[in-house]
């Protein structure tokens, strides 16, 4: 029986990756089964698996446990990149500006609370850190303070990990523990909240279908294409009939006449601009067999050579005589305007006559097939940049180090970059939602896993020395933060409730926050809608101040 001892405590590579195997499967069990009254630590009893493994004896190689942690840190903050690179400059617009900067300020506050905590108490600033990142609950900052101090003082500190575990669980709960402090400080009431959300103007519009009647004599001889001058707003026509009854698919250089029956497709807010333009009225839209047959058709955009191209470049009516009227993207509806690129893995809706609809079907590829295989290399290509760009040492004032982004912020950035901007470059970036999720629960689960095996031998030690004051600081660096930033953004910025839950969800990157919030509200989305708004500049804000917590005060 001396194999099976040594496999689970001997040394070597075998064991190694045994015992790390170990620590995932049991933590991931125990995420799923173990709740308490439906909040759950997820994913990070990997952690604490993995801190009792070490503690009963079970090590790690040096060698498998540095790289177990450095290559999960990067594939998990490169595959968040990648998700949240598409919507990550345009958060800051249509009212996000607001969000983001409550968000930003919740982690400055953070920074600032802990930082206090550190000269009041004498704790030092790394293990603070790892406290402060417990406390609102986000992993890649862990890394990237980690990863600094490392770089900084030549050894690495088990003490952030430690911090780190200890502050976590009351992280978690203290996030859901502030939403329901914020409730009953306003008295807020969730019937009447849902009543004021859905008579509120200005609510989230959609693309929608109009039919009308053109009466108005202004649009008597102008072209489809000089529609936006007269309207001022992005109109895309499917179809028309003229006064004979004849229908047909316009082209941009169509001409438009009194008379005519039109079918727009606009975003909702816009409908009462298009009304200047006539009446509306249901149209039978015929299909003569001796006429054209039009047909509506979802196709996908599976094509390298269409990747990052502009609609209207493409010339799609005068080549196929078809109309894209609509592009889904990551869950997102998109008018089909003349200047929106497209990229790999959208969906388009097609209208036109049924073997012009299989031409471009044809055209574009529309192979799902292909769209679930992942692009490894443009994965592999942006590893090589972020560890690039994380290694590369830059002098900034007031520091006696160089600063680096770190492997963890090197690849957050190059990410973001690639999904926001590949496709204009003919980079394929798409990524099919469960590959990405594969990858970086992997990345996350061997991260963990490592740090928890790094830090096991001292974390008991460290507890029963005084480390159980760290929960205490966590939880004022949790609280203090997120009731500031909600007091004033329900006091004085006037964000309904479901919003100010997503705003706080998304400042601490934390899903089982999310989770609450949404079950609070079963008939708006505000919630979600916030947190994806504030996520992706609150991820990297997270992995930024990890860094410099290290660097501006060790």
């Amino acid at each position: 029986m001396n194999w099976l001892t040594n496999l689970f405590f001997g040394t070597g590579i075998a064991h190694s990756i045994f015992v790390l195997a170990l620590a995932i499967a049991i933590g991931i069990y125990l995420g799923v089964k173990l709740k308490i009254k439906g909040i759950s630590l997820g994913i990070t009893w990997i952690l604490f698996c993995a801190i009792a493994c070490s503690h009963f004896g079970m090590t790690l190689d040096p060698l498998v446990e540095s790289f177990a942690k450095d290559i999960g840190l990067i594939l998990f903050v490169y595959s968040i990149g990648l998700q949240v690179g598409p919507s990550f400059f345009s958060s800051f617009g249509h009212g996000g500006m607001k969000l983001n900067l409550l968000a930003a300020s919740i982690v400055l506050l953070g920074c600032v609370t802990a930082y206090v905590i550190h000269v009041v108490s004498g704790v030092d600033i790394a293990t603070m850190t790892g406290v402060l990142f417990g406390a609102v609950t986000n992993t890649p900052g862990l890394g990237a303070a980690q990863q600094a101090y490392q770089d900084t003082m030549g050894v690495s500190n088990p003490d952030i990990a430690s911090g780190y575990a200890m502050a976590y669980p009351l992280g978690v709960v203290g996030i859901i523990f502030s939403l329901l402090l914020i409730r009953w400080i306003f008295r807020i009431k969730l019937e009447k909240e849902e009543e004021k959300v859905q008579t509120e103007k200005g609510e989230e519009q959609h693309i929608k279908t109009i039919d009308m009647l053109l009466t108005n004599p202004q649009v008597e001889g102008i072209r489809v294409r000089d529609l936006k001058l007269l309207t001022h707003v992005n109109l895309v026509v499917t179809r028309i009939m003229n006064s004979e009854g004849s229908e047909f698919m316009p082209d941009a250089d169509t001409v438009l006449h009194v008379g005519d029956r039109v079918r727009f497709v606009g975003d909702e807010k816009n409908e009462r601009t298009v009304l200047l333009l006539g009446e509306t009225e249901d149209v039978v839209w015929e299909e003569k067999e001796k006429d054209v047959h039009l047909v509506n058709r979802h196709i996908f955009v599976t094509r390298r050579k269409y990747n990052g191209k502009r609609i209207g470049d493409l010339k799609v009516r005068e080549a196929f005589q078809i109309t894209i009227s609509r592009v889904r993207r990551a869950g997102v509806e998109l008018l089909a305007t003349s200047d929106l690129r497209l990229q790999i893995g959208d969906r388009l809706t097609v209208v036109g006559e049924a073997e012009a609809v299989e031409r471009v079907a044809q055209s574009f590829g529309n192979s799902t097939k292909k769209l679930d295989a992942p692009n490894l290399a443009s994965l592999f290509f942006g590893v090589m940049l972020g560890v690039t760009l994380g290694s590369l040492p830059l002098m900034l004032p007031g520091l006696s180090q160089p600063f680096k982004f770190g492997l963890a912020g090197g690849s957050l950035i190059v990410a973001i970059l690639m999904g926001a901007f590949g496709p204009k470059y003919h980079m394929v970036t798409y990524t099919t939602s469960s590959a990405n999720l594969m990858i970086r629960e992997i990345g996350i689960s061997l991260f963990l896993a490592a740090v928890g095996f790094g830090a096991g031998k001292s974390f008991i030690p460290t507890l029963l020395g005084g480390g159980y004051m760290w929960i205490g600081y966590g939880a004022l660096i949790t609280l203090l933060p997120l009731l500031i930033i909600g007091i004033i953004g329900r006091k004085w910025m006037k964000f309904d409730y479901f919003t100010l839950m997503g705003l706080i969800a998304g400042s601490t990157t934390d899903p089982p926050a999310l989770a609450y919030a949404t079950s609070q509200s079963s008939a708006n989305d505000r919630a979600a809608v916030a947190y994806s708004t504030v996520y992706p500049l609150t991820m990297f804000l997270r992995v930024l101040t990890g860094q410099l917590m290290i660097l501006l005060f060790i």
